[in-house]
């Protein structure tokens, strides 16, 4: 188990973390982990796959970042969107007309997702 690093995206108490595992998920497979279909609850971002099932204040079904659920969430983080358009899963992941400013805040949600929640798989086609 690794523990997070120090960056100004670290949670406040560390976080015991797995060894990532990097097990092929398609978009399809992803849809079924949204707490309903499956248990658990993933999201994607940048094409990997997160556990954030251990969260569920924050990604429930009537939460404010529910809607990430399920779903590669990379357009939506990008643009600091909760709109269901960004999260559709035909564009979810289709970052070609971000700015250099999308991009770097889509980094930054990475961050903060690799140093709290498990990463469980790989989007693949």
């Amino acid at each position: 188990m690794s523990t997070t690093s120090t960056s100004k995206f670290a949670p406040k108490t560390p976080v015991q973390l797995d060894p990532p595992k990097y097990d092929p998920i398609t978009k399809k497979e992803l849809a079924e982990y949204d707490g309903v279909q499956k248990p658990q609850r993933y999201i994607g971002v940048k094409g990997v796959v997160f556990d954030v099932t251990k969260n569920i204040q924050a990604y429930g079904p009537d939460s404010k970042y529910g809607v990430f659920v399920g779903r590669d969430a990379s357009r939506a983080l990008g643009k600091s969107s909760l709109k269901e358009e960004d999260v559709d899963l035909k564009i979810s992941d289709d970052i070609s007309d971000f700015t250099e400013k999308q991009l770097k805040v889509l980094d930054d949600w990475f961050s903060f997702f690799s140093q709290r929640y498990n990463i469980v798989g790989k989007i693949v086609q």
